[in-house]
């Protein structure tokens, strides 16, 4: 039960009195005799004693019609539609009417009655003493004081449509009704003197529940708004009930004798009577004398507080319209309420400090998140001013995300209030509101306050619970000292790098680090063994390499496989080993088994790998003492050369680092640098191998066997025998003039002329022989050149007789016309015609003409291939006879030649003919 003492009174309305708009500003005067009154729909409806119903406007216009004969003794206005139900009497003695009017429409400049029929229960006429009409126009309740309740349920508008019951009977008269609707179920609320029941209309039967055994007088019950959860009201002289449709709720101590009872817009209004005042007469009737003093008083129920209290004289009623109250009072006066905006009220709770109720207050108002933030900011402004830290920080929490946080966290620096802080910055953080500086100020102020379960208890709390800057969160622990912590939150939101960076270069756990490393994702696990993996290979190296190990060939993270790792298991991932030979910088034994482990499960590895192994195995080869082992270490060394895997270059310059002669002369064989290989044999004074050299390489490269002699003829040593051998070979292969050869020797002093006695006396009878040879042709070629020009003398000085019998061309007989050439072919003119490509050739002998002019063509091309001249002239080892064979092809002298153009029929020059005739005796010699 609330104690009405124990409210606090405030003044939220202002009170005016009504003035006329018309009579100069005097105050508006009511019609006499209000009887009843009730508003809605924009207007306010009065019913007086003579029977007339009026309508008073915003404008404060009158208009009335004459709605009884006699009076009016009830109205209800209902506030969705323009449907206006009145009671009255249109006769002497009990008979009252109930009048349905349609404000909209008009009959005779009147509202349209659509209903009429008398308010009697049963057979007995008795007084109406309250009405209720429900809003969906289906129900209507009407009261009596011989304890009735008449229900006419259907269309109230329509007499055809409705049905009328008598709902309840008793012998204490009705003093109240009221209709709550909640989704699909109506109930009716019935008050007396003595009890207050409830029908629920929903259910057939309309089952009846007994509320209390205590009523009220007349016009002091009422039905509150869903904000009160459409409770009935009901003012007793000690006590307002609230009652649910099953139960009652609760209760309020406003004690005196209650005159008026209404419920608008969330408030409570009751009219008291004074104390001094004399005390009411029969059942409830509210008749006093003109000089009765009657106390006003508006509650707000959920806020606990008196909004408005003022007395009045012998107030009518009390209705809300237009956006105000209107007091109306017996002597013709009308009062209005204005309720002060809210902005107003919040200023006068905040000049009291009364900063919960103006919190209430705002709540109740709806009012905005902005404005409710001021609020809580005044107020804990005002608690921080009293001292009262620990309830200034809860109001200040309560202006997270309108408040800026700056504005909070200056007041608590101080290290005294430092766990008012933490408070602030651990609830900016549940809201996901906290920036970087935020989180680094929150982690500070646990690890000063030392409060270790705390600081577990943030980092360990869900994403959902707090948001924060985890890598922020991560620096301020791992600066503070809190590294278990920190690795905590690092594993926790896998932030690889950090974990990894405090456990290897704070708590130098290398161990958990590498473990760690082999259960990420194949690019995490790549990227941070290229980052850490020296450190790794300097303390654990057996551990480092075995993980690069997996790394470079098929990558397989190890721990919980999830999801998305499980998708990515048919993908080989393979690191480029290559890029992690620069980790065993200090470690060559485990980077020579890392290098073998590679080239034996992936063949295809990166050419540095095998130049690195091929490193390491000739460094192990040249410090090697071991006979056995040190030709085991030379096969490996030769097999990784003969892989075809190793840079050349590379390769070349280890193996002449380390003098490992197989591979040098291996490499040398391969490039192809066979000068190269007969010039190490020089260096080494291998005199047989510098032999052997020319012997297989000769073919290919023949200035071999010159530089072999220059060679053995600058040794000062008895070379005989391998100068003989040289000379042997140069003398069969013809690759040296004999004349160098003998300038060649001439340097050596063991070189006497019995070395090259059998080489020149070889050299002479050959060039002998190649004189005579050369004569003989000589002579040959004269006389083929005399038996030419004479054959072409005779065919220019003497006739010519063609003694063919048959064609050529069809070895049939001739005969006229045919056609004979000067090489003793002769042809039918049609068989000529047929096959001849050209009137001036013999179509047999064209071919091997053509041969020959292609040949005269070829040399005439070539003698301007300057380039190509040269380059067989550097070429040769017999310069003098390129020289002459381009001689030969008359590339020194101007050759002309001139043949004749297609389907010419006269002889052109003599050199013409004369050419004519070399080819013609060519042919006939062939």
């Amino acid at each position: 039960m609330a104690a009405f003492l124990q409210w606090r009174k405030f003044v939220f309305f202002d009170k005016d009195t009504v003035k006329d708009p018309v009579d100069n500003g005097n105050d508006f005067v009511l019609p006499k005799g209000i009887s009843a009154c009730d508003s809605g729909r924009g207007h306010i409806v009065l019913g007086d004693m003579d029977g007339k119903i009026w309508l008073l406007t915003r404008s404060l216009q009158l208009t009335s019609f004459q709605a009884y004969k006699l009076r009016v003794t009830h109205l209800y206005q209902l506030k969705q539609h323009s449907i206006l139900v009145s009671v009255g009497q249109d006769e002497h003695g009990i008979n009252p009417l109930v009048k349905v009017w349609n404000l909209d429409k008009r009959d005779s400049g009147n509202p349209l009655c659509t209903r009429i029929f008398p308010a009697i229960p049963g057979n007995k006429p008795t007084e109406v003493s309250c009405l209720s009409v429900h809003e969906n126009l289906n129900f209507m309740a009407i009261g009596f004081t011989d304890g009735s309740v008449v229900l006419t349920k259907g269309d109230i508008t329509r007499d055809r449509h409705s049905k009328i019951l008598t709902l309840h009977e008793g012998t204490c008269p009705v003093t109240g009704l009221a209709f709550r609707q909640v989704a699909k179920v109506t109930h009716l609320f019935v008050a007396t003197l003595e009890k207050v029941h409830c029908y629920t209309l929903s259910i057939k039967e309309y089952p009846k529940i007994e509320l209390d055994t205590h009523g009220c007088a007349l016009q002091c019950s009422s039905l509150a708004d869903p904000s009160q959860d459409s409770q009935f009201i009901v003012a007793g002289d000690e006590c307002v009930y609230l009652y649910q449709p099953d139960e009652r709720g609760p209760c309020f101590a406003f004690d005196g004798h209650k005159l008026l009872a209404h419920w608008h817009r969330g408030y409570l209004f009751l009219l008291i009577r004074d104390v001094k005042s004399p005390n009411k007469t029969g059942f409830g009737s509210r008749e006093s004398f003109p000089s009765d003093k009657q106390l006003l008083t508006i509650y707000d129920l959920d806020n606990k507080f008196i909004a408005y209290s003022a007395s009045f004289d012998d107030v009518i009623d009390v209705v809300a319209e237009w956006g105000s109250f209107y007091i109306l009072t017996r002597d013709g006066k009308m009062f209005v309420l204005q309720e002060k905006d809210t902005q107003t009220k919040l200023e006068m709770l905040f000049k009291k400090n009364l900063f919960v109720m103006a919190i209430n207050l705002a709540k109740s108002q709806h009012l905005d998140s902005d404005g409710l933030s001021e609020i809580f900011r005044q107020y804990g402004d005002h608690l921080y001013i009293k001292g009262d830290h620990d309830g200034a920080i809860q109001q200040y929490i309560r202006t997270i995300g309108k408040l800026e946080p700056s504005y909070v966290i200056r007041k608590f620096l101080d290290a005294q209030r430092i766990h008012n802080l933490t408070a602030y910055l651990q609830a900016l953080h549940r809201q996901s509101l906290a920036n970087a500086d935020h989180t680094t100020l929150l982690l500070n102020c646990y690890t000063k306050l030392k409060d270790s379960s705390k600081l577990e208890e943030f980092i360990k709390s869900s994403e959902s619970e707090v948001h924060f800057d985890v890598e922020i969160a991560i620096k301020v622990l791992r600066q503070a000292g809190y590294h278990s912590h920190a690795v905590f939150l690092a594993e926790k939101h896998m932030h690889h790098e950090w974990y990894l960076k405090i456990q290897l270069e704070d708590l130098k756990n290398y161990q958990e680090g590498l473990r760690y490393i082999g259960r990420l994702s194949f690019e995490q696990a790549e990227s941070n063994m290229k980052r850490y993996g020296k450190t790794l290979m300097h303390h654990v190296p057996e551990g480092t390499t075995l993980l690069l190990k997996g790394l470079c060939t098929n990558y397989k993270p190890s721990g919980d496989i999830t999801e998305k790792d499980s998708l990515d298991m048919s993908r080989v991932n393979k690191a480029n080993s290559e890029e992690f030979i620069p980790i065993f910088a200090n470690n060559p034994r485990e980077l020579k088994a890392f290098l073998e482990h590679m080239i034996k499960v992936d063949p295809s590895s990166p050419q540095g790998v095998y130049d690195t192994l091929l490193e390491l195995r000739l460094q192990d080869w040249a410090h090697e003492q071991d006979p056995e082992r040190k030709k085991v270490l030379q096969g490996e060394a030769v097999f990784l050369l003969r892989s075809d895997n190793t840079v050349f270059d590379k390769a070349l310059v280890l193996c002449q680092m380390h003098n490992f002669k197989e591979g040098v002369l291996y490499l040398y064989e391969k490039g192809k640098l066979y000068q190269q290989i007969m010039h190490y044999h020089m260096q080494n004074e291998e005199y047989g191998k510098v032999v052997e050299a020319c012997k297989h390489y000769g073919a290919q490269e023949g200035c071999l066997w010159e530089q072999a002699l220059g060679y053995f003829a600058r040794k000062e040593e008895d070379c005989k025998a391998y100068i003989s051998e040289v000379l042997h070979h140069i003398d069969q292969n013809n690759l040296m003039p004999p004349l160098l050869v003998v300038q060649t020797l001439a340097h050596n002093s063991t070189a006497t002329l019995s070395v090259i006695k059998d080489y020149l006396i070889n050299k002479l009878q050959r060039e002998s022989q190649q004189i005579e040879d050369d004569e003989r042709k000589i002579r040959q070629y004269r006389e083929e050149t005399a038996h030419l020009r004479s054959e072409i003398q005779e065919l220019k000085m003497s006739a010519k007789i063609f003694q063919k019998t048959k064609c050529n061309m069809c070895n049939s007989p001739l005969e006229l016309p045919s056609v004979h050439f000067l090489c003793s072919h002769s042809f039918h003119q049609h068989c000529f015609e047929s096959y001849a490509e050209s009137e001036a050739e013999c179509p047999t002998c064209t071919p091997e003409n053509r041969k020959v002019m292609d040949m005269l063509r070829a040399q005439d091309q070539k003698r301007d291939l300057h380039d190509h001249f040269n380059r067989q002239l550097r070429g040769s080892n017999d310069g003098f006879s390129v020289v002459a064979d381009y001689f030969g092809r008359g590339v020194f002298n101007k050759l002309t030649l001139v043949t004749d153009p297609p389907g010419s029929k006269t002889i052109g020059s003599l050199d013409v003919n004369l050419q004519r005739d070399v080819l013609i005796h060519t042919k006939r010699n062939s």
